[in-house]
C-alpha cells in the first residue's frame, strides 16, 4: 500500500511539475522557415500579423493570421528592431545609415531621426512606443560590415538610452549610465520600461515619468536580452538562449528551449495574439500559449 501512494504520489508531482503557465497543453515548438541569413525585429499589428527583419538581406517578411509567409519590402534601410504605431506605421531601427524610421503600410520610407545633437547614432537597435506615441530607443555599437566608419562618435559618449517624445525629432537621453542597451518593451499602462543591458549582462526595469523621463532604476534579472515581450498577466519574456519568462515580480517560471545558437526577438501574434512568434538566427518559430500578448 506505501508503495503503491509512493508512485501516485509521483505522478501527481510530475504532473503538476510540467503544467506550464505559459504554454498551451501539448503545445509544441513549431518550425515555419529556415532560409533567411538572420532573423530579428519582430512585431504584431493590430490584426494579429507579425512582421520581422532579416537584416543581412535587408528584407521584413510578413507572417499573416493564416499562416502565410511572404515578403512585405525590400529596401529597408537594414531595419533591426521594429514596433508599430498607433497609426499602422511600423517604427523600425535602421542602421544603414543609423536612423529611427517609419514604414507605411503603402511602404513609405519617412526618417524620423537620423542623429543626435548633430552626431551619427551607434546604430539603433530597439524600439518601444508609448501610448502617448512617444519612443524609447535603444543604441549600441555592433560594427556592420555595410558601415564606411569603424568606431562610434565619442561625441556620443558612450551607448545609451533614448526618448523621442511625440512630435519631435529630437532625442533625449534618458540613462546615461547604461553600458550597451538592447532588448526594451515597456507595459500599456506606460507606467514601466523594461531594458537588456548586454555590456553589464542585466535587465533592469524603470518608472516612467509623465514627460517620458525615467527614475528608480532597479534590477530585474540577471541576463540580458536581445529582444523582449510582455502578455497580458505581466510576464516579461526575454530572449538570447532560447526564450526566459520571468513574471512580473522578477521570479523565473518558464524556459522554451530553441534549437539555434540564438534567438533575436519575440512577439505574440495570431488574430486572438496566443501565438508565441520566435525570430532565431536563420529560422522562424511559433508555440501556443495559454497568455495572450499586448501589441
Amino acid at each position: 500500500m506505501k508503495k503503491f501512494f509512493g508512485i501516485l504520489i509521483a505522478i501527481v508531482f510530475t504532473h503538476m511539475e510540467s503544467t506550464s503557465q505559459i504554454l498551451a497543453p501539448g503545445a509544441k515548438l513549431t518550425l515555419i522557415d529556415s532560409s533567411f541569413s538572420f532573423t530579428e525585429g519582430a512585431s504584431t499589428d493590430k490584426a494579429g500579423n507579425v512582421f520581422f527583419t532579416d537584416q543581412p538581406n535587408d528584407n521584413i517578411w510578413k507572417y499573416d493570421i493564416d499562416g502565410k509567409l511572404s515578403l512585405f519590402m525590400h529596401g529597408t534601410k537594414r531595419s533591426n528592431g521594429t514596433y508599430f504605431d498607433a497609426k499602422g506605421n511600423l517604427v523600425s531601427c535602421a542602421d544603414e545609415q543609423d536612423e529611427l524610421i517609419s514604414i507605411s503600410p503603402d511602404k513609405k520610407i519617412t526618417v524620423l531621426v537620423k542623429d543626435y545633437e548633430g552626431h551619427t547614432l551607434n546604430g539603433p537597435n530597439d524600439v518601444w512606443i508609448d501610448a502617448k506615441g512617444g519612443m524609447y530607443i535603444t543604441d549600441p555599437y555592433y560594427q556592420r560590415d555595410y558601415w564606411t566608419r569603424t568606431k562610434p562618435d565619442e561625441a556620443l559618449g558612450g551607448e545609451k538610452l533614448y526618448y523621442l517624445p511625440p512630435h519631435s525629432t529630437q532625442l533625449i537621453k534618458v540613462d546615461n549610465d547604461v553600458k550597451k542597451p538592447n532588448g526594451i518593451v515597456g507595459t500599456p499602462d506606460g507606467k514601466y520600461l523594461y531594458v537588456a543591458d548586454m555590456g553589464a549582462w542585466k535587465t533592469y526595469r524603470y518608472d516612467i515619468n509623465n514627460d517620458g523621463s525615467l527614475s528608480n532604476k532597479t534590477l530585474f534579472a540577471n541576463e540580458a536580452s536581445d529582444g523582449m515581450t510582455l502578455d497580458d498577466l505581466g510576464n516579461v519574456y526575454l530572449t538570447g538562449n532560447g526564450v526566459i519568462v520571468y513574471n512580473s515580480k522578477g521570479a523565473k517560471i518558464e524556459h522554451i528551449d530553441v534549437p539555434e545558437k540564438w534567438t533575436g526577438n519575440i512577439c505574440f501574434g495570431g488574430k486572438d495574439k496566443t501565438m508565441l512568434f520566435i525570430t532565431a538566427s536563420k529560422s522562424i518559430y511559433t508555440i501556443q500559449t495559454i497568455v495572450k500578448g499586448i501589441e
